[in-house]
């Protein structure tokens, strides 16, 4: 065994510069490998974190079964009041959880006083969710009278650009939303256009009133 390495060794000396050329296209090819490696695994970080802090956040609570069924938004399989209380005092009590907000996703009809529209809602706590997720702000375009960093006020919503240029609103233009509550009865409220953000769904406030309205037990 010494002897296949000495004369492994002896083939190394003998020719040096083939040697070197070898040795350096080795190098060249590990830093290759390391580089790419650690490109790879800093984009993967990033998107996960533009992903988690515009929109995912860190953790999602749901009732079970509501995952499965989620492109439908059922408000059946909400968490209702008794519950959502209970997860509120239990996030509320730890000090390692830094913020937490609720959400309301369901299915609603737009208007804007000549078409209407089915779309995707987000019933959204403004001061909360920017706490959560801190990028969510960055994604919308908002008008020049906003003050920076100001998400939502009540009464306002943020609507999908394609959205946007589909029925001819801008910001500032009053529209109509109408949804079912949990039981099936319509509601229907008056809002106004704060924004818009290249996104499938809408978003808007007054979360509380949404809660009570349809989450009812």
């Amino acid at each position: 065994m010494i002897r296949i390495f000495k004369i492994a060794l002896r083939n190394l000396l003998r020719y040096k510069r083939r040697t070197l050329l070898t040795s350096l296209l080795i190098t060249f090819g590990i830093v290759l490998v390391i580089l790419f490696s650690g490109l790879a695994g800093s984009f993967k970080t990033m998107m996960i974190g533009q992903i988690t802090d515009s929109n995912l956040a860190q953790m999602q609570i749901h009732k079970k079964g509501y995952v499965s069924s989620i492109d439908t938004m059922p408000l059946n399989l909400t968490l209702d009041i008794k519950r959502y209380k209970k997860i509120e005092e239990l996030l509320s009590s730890h000090t390692e959880i830094l913020a937490w907000a609720p959400r309301i996703k369901l299915n609603a009809m737009l208007s804007n006083f000549t078409d209407t529209t089915n779309i995707r809602l987000n019933a959204i706590s403004p001061e909360k969710e920017v706490l959560v997720c801190p990028d969510v702000g960055t994604r919308m375009t908002f008008d020049k009278k906003r003050e920076p960093g100001e998400l939502l006020t009540p009464g306002e919503v943020i609507i999908p650009e394609k959205l946007a240029k589909g029925m001819k609103l801008k910001i500032g233009d009053p529209i109509v939303l109408v949804a079912n509550n949990k039981d099936g009865s319509v509601n229907g409220l008056n809002f106004t256009i704060a924004g818009r953000w290249p996104s499938d769904s809408m978003i808007l406030t007054n979360l509380i009133r949404y809660m009570q309205r349809f989450l009812q037990n």
